[in-house]
């Protein structure tokens, strides 16, 4: 385990992302986050689009960025940084981790997910975050060269739909099996869901929505009053 990732060991890392048609997608507000975010004692935050990134590197130059550019493509279901020159800007943004959908879903431009890793290795030496939804896309992913294995598609994708975040059936299986950090991601609502994924051996936990997703948190309590029988 390298020195960076190993700052994570029983850290919160802070997912500071908001929708882009949310008045905060703007690369001073999620930088203000982060910047809270840090404040609070988060150890790393992670951040979406190298515009985003490089915001954020400006105002934390010395706080660990897992990085990592959401992008569609009609060709594909992927988009968690689906390309390699998506990664390699997400490195130039800034970004110290890259973060990409480790799936074995077809990926843009036919790349492989081995490619992918390889590419992000020799070309930035950076470390890769595989973003998981099955054990058997972890096994892939640790195969092709993946520093870093994330629950963070459980429950995210065709193939696991029917099932409901955190996977921590998934985390305990990956920490059992893989000599690799664990990182659990998705679904922590509150801080004993992250205390019951340290229990089980994640090496961090990364938290989003419950902490930074103000719109939808706000969506939820403004539909339970338009719901309210009284």
């Amino acid at each position: 385990m390298s020195d960076l990732i190993a700052q994570f060991k029983n850290r919160l890392i802070i997912s500071c992302q908001a929708p882009a048609d949310s008045p905060l997608h703007a690369p001073e507000i999620i930088a203000a986050i982060a910047q809270a975010s840090v404040n609070q004692g988060a150890v790393a935050v992670r951040i979406d689009s190298p515009e985003h990134i490089r915001a954020v590197r400006a105002t934390l130059p010395n706080i660990p960025i897992i990085g990592l550019w959401k992008r569609t493509f009609p060709e594909s279901e992927v988009y968690i940084t689906p390309r390699l020159e998506d990664a390699l800007a997400v490195v130039e943004a800034g970004a110290d981790i890259v973060a990409i959908d480790a799936t074995a879903r077809f990926r843009p431009n036919d790349e492989t997910l081995a490619d992918l890793i390889q590419g992000i290795h020799e070309q930035t030496g950076k470390h890769v975050m595989a973003d998981l939804d099955s054990y058997e896309n972890g096994a892939l992913a640790a195969k092709a060269g993946a520093d870093i294995l994330g629950t963070t598609l459980y429950g995210y994708t065709r193939e696991t739909q029917h099932l409901t975040p955190p996977g921590f059936d998934l985390l305990k299986k990956l920490v059992q099996d893989f000599d690799l950090p664990v990182i659990c991601e998705g679904g922590i609502h509150t801080p004993e869901m992250m205390q019951k994924a340290f229990q089980l051996g994640a090496d961090s936990v990364v938290v989003g929505t419950a902490i930074t997703g103000i719109d939808l948190l706000a969506q939820k309590f403004c539909r339970a009053c338009e719901n309210m029988v009284l």
